[in-house]
């Protein structure tokens, strides 16, 4: 049963990505037509300003989640509803001082703002962000229900529909009207409509928790809590530091048009990370399970194995992003839209360094360690801001991804070798260098052969410069990580499975 549901759960995600991934673009596309990039730009920016209030959650609904597993097998509905009060009860404690807190931002919005010609109030716009961040944590605390039990697949179903309607009328309005508020309002009714489905899905199936005598939680399950939000503090704040600044710095020193024509870089970027991430991010409950039962030799042959599906994964896309990107851009939004392509290539490696992240990432949540590099976030966000300040204003945008490129050492050089590599499996540190730096190497190898190819054919039609593109990227990469690879045993792993999988 929990291999189906395991298996109902990946499909849910990666076709709600999918479905997310394209109407997104479409829905991108149009908001440039109508309303152009300072608007787009302006999204951005509110959108980074908001997520740095979520911070507040703090964790605590990974906390209940964690706590919610045991009596959910056990059917221990006493504690279940006592769990679900306490997460409604913080909730809504949350969603008062996300509001608090972001009111409190307004006298200082034209600091980041900046000069614009934005045709609209600007206080006003970034109060509705405000409400539709609050409106999330509005019923929304019983959804962890659903992921505990493992049916995140509802969740996924309903939100993939909830994003259809939602971009479908947002655009429809703006088409009409064009009317940036109002565009903005049906996201918020949206965002109360899919937590009020979800709501009485949850009350149907689960009508235990629907009693309004739930006792107080036990002080041992409490302590849990706190002590896994305190861990999850300061990465927490590190991580929305490193990944979502750079809209703020952009738009302080570079304005409001290039956080939109970067906006559509990012969406992309985005995109891609949370489509290949999920085969990664997969394997956290069993790696789990494997810390548990296996020998520390065993262990790191199955990380070596992940790493390289994680490299092979994180090559492909990366080299694709930097051959596609332009023509696709060209294509979807204009040539006008363009960035040079020193910003792309730092937003590719960047890119490739924080999807290699994710083979290091699973294993280390998997062993729950967050207390022992609980500092390394906040040395990570701190070069990164003046890192990222420091070479925007020496060598423009660039700059920015290169100080997220740089912060990103803080992990590579110490906390993963430290944590992961030395503590979990006990490897030598040299082991560890000489793996990643071959690693770096390669792919700076493969993505420049595939560039330098693709550069080399020219096609005065976009559309088919863009397919020609697409087929380069697809072979080369591939092509060369085969012949690079063919004789290793991790090579030979994966080949035998795909085998075996073709073969049943």
């Amino acid at each position: 049963m929990k291999t189906k549901s395991s298996i109902k759960n990946f499909i849910a995600s990666m076709s709600c990505n999918i479905v997310v991934i394209i109407s997104g673009l479409i829905a991108q596309a149009i908001f440039i037509k109508i309303l152009g990039a300072e608007y787009l730009g302006i999204n951005g920016l509110f959108t980074n300003i908001i997520s740095m209030l979520g911070i507040v959650e703090l964790g605590i609904g990974n906390a209940i989640i964690y706590n919610l597993y045991k009596p959910l097998v056990k059917k221990d509905y006493k504690t279940i509803n006592s769990l679900m009060k306490f997460y409604k009860n913080a909730y809504h404690a949350i969603a008062i001082i996300v509001f608090i807190l972001g009111m409190c931002v307004i006298p200082f919005l034209s600091f980041f703002v900046g000069k614009n010609s934005l045709d609209i109030n600007i206080t006003f716009v970034y109060i509705l962000f405000i409400l539709d961040i609050v409106c999330s944590y509005i019923l929304s605390y019983k959804r962890s229900i659903l992921y505990a039990d493992q049916k995140n697949y509802i969740i996924n179903i309903i939100h993939m529909l909830y994003y259809v309607i939602l971009n479908t009328s947002q655009l429809l309005v703006l088409y009409i009207t064009k009317n940036y508020y109002l565009y903005l309002v049906i996201k918020i009714v949206m965002r109360l409509l899919e937590n009020i489905v979800i709501t009485l899905y949850v009350n149907k199936k689960y009508t235990y928790i629907n009693t309004k005598d739930a006792l107080k939680l036990k002080k041992d399950i409490i302590d849990d809590i706190i002590k896994k939000v305190k861990a999850l503090f300061f990465h927490k704040i590190g991580g929305f530091i490193v990944l979502g600044t750079d809209n703020l710095i952009i738009s302080k020193f570079l304005g409001l048009i290039t956080v939109g024509m970067y906006s559509n870089y990012y969406l992309i970027i985005d995109a891609l990370d949370k489509l290949f991430g999920q085969a990664i991010k997969a394997l956290t409950p069993s790696v789990g399970h494997m810390l548990v039962t296996d020998s520390k030799e065993k262990v790191y042959k199955v990380f070596k194995k992940i790493r390289f599906a994680n490299f092979w994964i994180a090559t492909f896309s990366g080299t694709s992003l930097l051959v596609i990107m332009s023509s696709f851009i060209t294509i979807w939004v204009g040539k006008k839209y363009l960035l040079s392509i020193y910003v792309l290539i730092t937003l590719v490696f960047n890119y490739y360094q924080k999807m290699m992240r994710n083979s290091y990432m699973t294993f280390k949540e998997a062993a729950g360690i967050y207390h022992e590099d609980r500092f390394v976030p906040l040395i990570e966000s701190t070069i990164n801001i003046i890192a990222s300040i420091v070479f925007v204003k020496l060598i423009g945008l660039p700059g920015v991804f290169i100080g997220t490129i740089i912060s990103g050492l803080s992990l590579w050089c110490f906390s993963y070798p430290k944590f992961v590599y030395k503590n979990l499996f006990q490897r030598k540190y040299i082991d560890y260098i000489k793996e990643t730096i071959g690693y770096i190497l390669l792919f700076i190898i493969i993505a420049s052969i595939t560039y330098i190819t693709a550069t080399s054919i020219t096609i005065n039609n976009n559309y088919i410069e863009f397919i020609k593109n697409c087929i380069i990227s697809l072979i080369i990469p591939n092509i060369l990580i085969i012949i690079i690879f063919y004789k290793t045993d991790n090579f030979k792993y994966y080949k035998n499975l795909l085998f075996k999988i073709i073969n049943k």
